[in-house]
């Protein structure tokens, strides 16, 4: 089936900028990671050989100083706070001539071949709207957060059982992760993760970019899925290989957890169906408590590495619950 989504448009201009389009504008988020865009940007330069392109960094942590760093051809936006990821994507987006967005992390360095094997495979299967990167550690070793499934009740099952930790190579129950998968072959996937995300211009204006009520986290799964609603299949190439980090705008990991599992409620508010959503949104609290229990009985085994543990697990859980209380009683007030 063809996908229920826009036509190319070949080299017209983008009405944001009246300039010519070029192939690709690779589009990089920074917050208070100025030596991971030097070495993001150095990276680009010294791998995407004769691609017309140009490179477009949002500046939200203001303070930064990124501007030094790069060179003077890389477009620096400041906006007057931070934005989160979503909209200052968005933001560069509208000041973008390629007929492709590239969304990179600053603290993914770009091996060579990476941007036209992606480039390349979109090209191969217009259906795909999205494609992304095998991703791996520096060391080389599979960095699987390159892509995922949605959730399912099942799946969070799983992880609040801790069955996707102890068997993350079985499919069944880390089905999330696509248990097992090397990402050495290419296969449609459900999520594209927003640390190598490529989408043709015309698709991302259809989408309207990404939903910025995700602060961050949860806009990259949000935007595949509604451009699967559309009949579009996002991609995962191994023909596009990078290394990703990972982790390096949000050192602290409770602070991290937090927002992760903030912005999955908000996933499957927005995306599973309401009973299904209610369950899931259950488990996902779930999810931290039973991490803190575990923690605390490691620690009450003598375990001394879990006392932090179960600090983080104890923040998590309660910045989740009150959020979610919060929100339950705005809801209550605005029927």
């Amino acid at each position: 089936m063809k996908p229920d989504g826009p036509r190319p448009h070949g080299d017209a201009s983008h009405s944001g900028t009246g300039a010519r389009m070029t192939t690709v504008s690779i589009i990089i988020v920074n917050y208070f990671t100025r030596d991971y865009v030097r070495k993001c940007v150095r990276s680009i330069a010294d791998t995407i050989g004769p691609i017309e392109h140009e490179i477009l960094v949002v500046d939200n942590s203001h303070t930064d100083g990124v501007g030094e760093v790069v060179d003077p051809s890389t477009t620096v936006l400041t906006p007057s706070r931070n934005l989160g990821f979503g909209a200052a994507c968005n933001l560069a987006a509208e000041r973008a001539s390629g007929r492709h967005l590239l969304l990179i992390n600053p603290d993914v360095v770009v091996l060579p071949g990476a941007i036209q094997g992606a480039l390349a495979c979109a090209g191969r299967h217009p259906g795909a709207g999205i494609v992304g990167a095998r991703t791996v550690q520096p060391d080389g070793s599979l960095n699987p957060g390159s892509c995922w499934r949605m959730m399912t009740t099942w799946s969070l099952l799983c992880r609040v059982a801790a069955l996707d930790r102890l068997f993350h190579n079985n499919p069944l129950l880390n089905r999330e992760g696509y248990g097992g998968w090397s990402r050495g072959d290419e296969r449609p996937v459900e999520v594209v993760t927003g640390c190598f995300l490529l989408i043709g211009r015309d698709l991302w204006d259809h989408l309207g970019g990404f939903d910025e009520r995700f602060f961050v986290y949860g806009e990259d799964a949000d935007l595949c899925l509604r451009a699967a609603q559309l009949g579009y299949h996002p991609r995962l190439t191994p023909d596009a290989t990078v290394i990703h980090t990972g982790g390096s705008s949000e050192p602290v990991k409770a602070g991290k957890m937090s927002r992760l599992l903030t912005a999955k409620v908000q996933l499957v508010r927005k995306h599973a169906p309401p009973r299904a959503a209610a369950r899931q949104e259950r488990l996902l609290l779930a999810w931290p408590y039973s991490r803190y229990l575990a923690s605390r009985t490691a620690r009450a085994l003598g375990v001394t590495r879990a006392q932090a543990a179960q600090a983080c697990w104890r923040e998590v859980w309660g910045s989740v619950r009150h959020t979610r209380n919060r929100s339950i009683a705005a809801g209550a007030g605005s029927s």
